[in-house]
């Protein structure tokens, strides 16, 4: 026999246990999907206290499925002309659409998030790739929980995995001038102005000169072109100079036309991973990326002495994690922090050394000095030869007893004569003695 509920119905139709309740004046009638009661139960009391709670948000949130979440976010993409939608695409089609696209939004769990990550880990994929396919999702779900009414009803952890890409690669000057001497023709300039001023190889790629200032020695990157879209001003110097002025010299005579600083034949470029990747290997500088430029003009800003947040002004960064991340530190702070290490290290051993010497030189044989004891020696150097003048007996110093000082302990009654004759000597003396 089965139980029935103190609130809403339980009804069975052909096999399936159906459920149905009141929201706002209207019957709401729902399949538990399942022929056993017990689960069709549980579903009623889960929707009687999102009743309860103000939680409930109607059946239709219950038919989305992550394939509408997803549609959702290339919108937003679109909106916001995020140039990074052609790898969202990419990563919807592989892999993503065919792995949650059909799994309700509602039964969205950490632990299907946890089997897709071992998945693809055994097809291969990297702890980067794969944390990159888990952001999509994470916002996704994320844009579903702020539409109104809500397509997602909680907020769903999304475990990542582990990192560790850190990379290590600094571009020397000698590698420099041999990679210089590798590259192509036009992407040579592309080589100097990133060396000397760190920039990230999509705000160079869309630099117009229109933004070159030769008159000052500037660059001014636009706001909109940067990739925090804040504007901010390179310097140019050195041989970045006179390699923009035959840049644009060059443009002149061929390419009069081309609005782009670095171009090929006139046409922008698209790609440089191929080449850039066959002079590196020319020149001995295999696995090296461009953006690795980067990091080596900020640690070469440093080195010239440059603090801290010019270097950030001129590449771009908002933080200072680029300089804990690969310990990039200026060579005046080791050589200061090198100086005060010796120093100190001068110091204690000259201590050390001193207080060997001087116990070798002091003879066994010669008598000791008999020690004066402490109070004595504070007592007759605060008023000279006539310590008692002016003194309080009660504000002792420490380690003070009254025993080892003469004709100054508690009295006896023989000795009263003694200390009535002082206080007639010195009149202006205080004495307070305990009885």
């Amino acid at each position: 026999m089965t139980r029935k509920p103190r609130v809403g119905t339980i009804y069975l139709r052909a096999k399936t246990w159906w459920i149905k309740y009141s929201h706002r004046g209207r019957i709401c009638r729902e399949s538990s999907g399942s022929e056993i009661y017990n689960d069709a139960e549980s579903l009623l009391k889960r929707r009687i206290g999102e009743l309860a709670t103000g939680r409930f948000a109607g059946l239709a949130i219950e038919r989305i499925r992550m394939a509408e979440l997803f549609d959702d976010l290339i919108e937003d993409y679109k909106a916001n002309q995020r140039s990074s939608i052609v790898h969202l695409r990419s990563r919807l089609k592989l892999h993503l659409l065919p792995a949650f696209g059909k799994i309700r939004a509602t039964d969205f769990s950490s632990s299907q998030v946890r089997k897709y990550a071992a998945k693809r880990l055994k097809e291969g994929a990297a702890h980067a790739t794969i944390n990159r396919e888990l952001e999509v999702v994470e916002r996704a779900l994320k844009l579903g929980l702020q539409c109104d009414p809500p397509k997602v009803l909680r907020q769903i952890h999304i475990p990542m995995l582990q990192e560790n890409n850190v990379r290590t690669g600094f571009l020397e000057d000698e590698g420099y001038v041999r990679l210089k001497a590798e590259l192509p023709d036009h992407l040579k300039p592309l080589l100097v102005v990133a060396y000397h001023v760190g920039a990230r190889l999509g705000e160079l790629l869309h630099l117009h000169w229109s933004e070159v200032d030769f008159a000052h020695n500037q660059i001014r990157l636009n706001p909109g072109t940067t990739k925090n879209k804040k504007g901010r001003t390179l310097p140019i110097y050195g041989h970045m100079r006179d390699c923009l002025l035959n840049q644009k010299a060059t443009r002149d005579a061929k390419h009069p036309g081309c609005r782009f600083v670095f171009h090929h034949d006139g046409q922008p470029i698209q790609d440089i991973r191929k080449a850039w990747a066959t002079a590196c290997t020319r020149a001995g500088c295999e696995g090296l990326l461009f953006h690795d430029l980067r990091r080596s003009a900020v640690r070469n800003m440093r080195l010239a002495g440059l603090a801290e947040n010019v270097a950030m002004m001129i590449s771009g960064h908002r933080t200072r994690a680029i300089f804990d991340r690969y310990d990039i530190v200026g060579t005046h702070e080791l050589e200061h922090a090198a100086a005060k290490l010796d120093n100190r290290l001068q110091k204690s051993l000259g201590t050390i050394l001193g207080t060997i010497a001087d116990s070798g030189v002091t003879s066994s044989k010669e008598p000791k000095q008999q020690s004066v004891p402490k109070p004595l020696i504070w007592m007759s150097g605060t008023v000279g030869g006539s310590w008692l003048r002016g003194m309080d007996l009660n504000h002792r110093p420490l380690g003070y007893e009254p025993n080892e000082l003469p004709d100054c302990s508690t009295p006896h009654s023989d000795s009263n004569a003694g200390i009535k004759s002082r206080q007639t000597a010195i009149p202006d003396c205080r004495f307070r003695l305990d009885t």
